[in-house]
């Protein structure tokens, strides 16, 4: 099964994919930004733009979820923000006619989002996720079409809860969430930590 959790920039789709890992035994994150920053680490950097919109990317993306679908026994989990419906049908629809496919879009207000992506700004606030702020409405818009459902409201909701919400939706079993406020906050720091791309 694969569990496609897709949401806004800031919208705690990388966050959810790892708590949902840690209490999911036999699960695996498949990172499709991966693809992309390594081709933009192949390209000049004046041909670097969206690499969603690189037809190599797409097809990457699809053919190794295909393979650890095809070849690990547990779940596969992916995080990531794709709004584009030719791009969505092209990597999700294509994936669908083989693979057990369940796809998830953690919505939030806007101020939410904008919020957390302060937060998470490196000191920097608002002006180091520029990009994610950007593509903010857009991405609201999109995201709360019916074709990308199953939409997951995440406002006042914390992530445990999020990831209990898709694992049951999706009729897996998690293993209790047994962290301490602290902990979990600790975690959800070196999650974001790990995540931090320069360049």
């Amino acid at each position: 099964m694969l569990l496609w959790i897709n949401g806004p920039f800031g919208g705690g789709k990388t966050q959810t994919a790892h708590e949902i890992a840690r209490r999911l035994p036999g699960s695996v994150i498949c990172d499709p930004e991966n693809v992309g920053y390594g081709l933009h680490r192949m390209l000049p950097a004046r041909l670097r733009g969206d690499f969603q919109d690189l037809p190599v990317w797409r097809q990457g993306v699809h053919d190794m979820l295909d393979l650890v679908l095809r070849e690990h026994e547990g779940p596969v989990i992916a995080p990531m923000t794709l709004v584009d419906d030719g791009y969505f049908k092209e990597i999700i629809g294509r994936l669908r006619e083989k693979h057990d496919v369940r796809h998830f879009a953690l919505l939030a207000e806007r101020e939410t989002v904008l919020k957390r992506l302060n937060e998470r700004g490196l000191g920097m606030g608002l002006k180091w996720e520029s990009f994610a702020v950007g593509k903010l409405d857009h991405c609201l818009e999109r995201l709360s079409r019916p074709e990308f459902g199953e939409h997951i409201r995440t406002d006042s909701v914390t992530i445990p809860r999020i990831a209990d919400t898709v694992a049951a939706s999706a009729g897996l079993r998690l293993a209790p969430n047994t962290d301490s406020a602290l902990r979990h906050r600790l975690r959800r720091t070196w999650t974001s930590v790990k995540h931090i791309r320069i360049g």
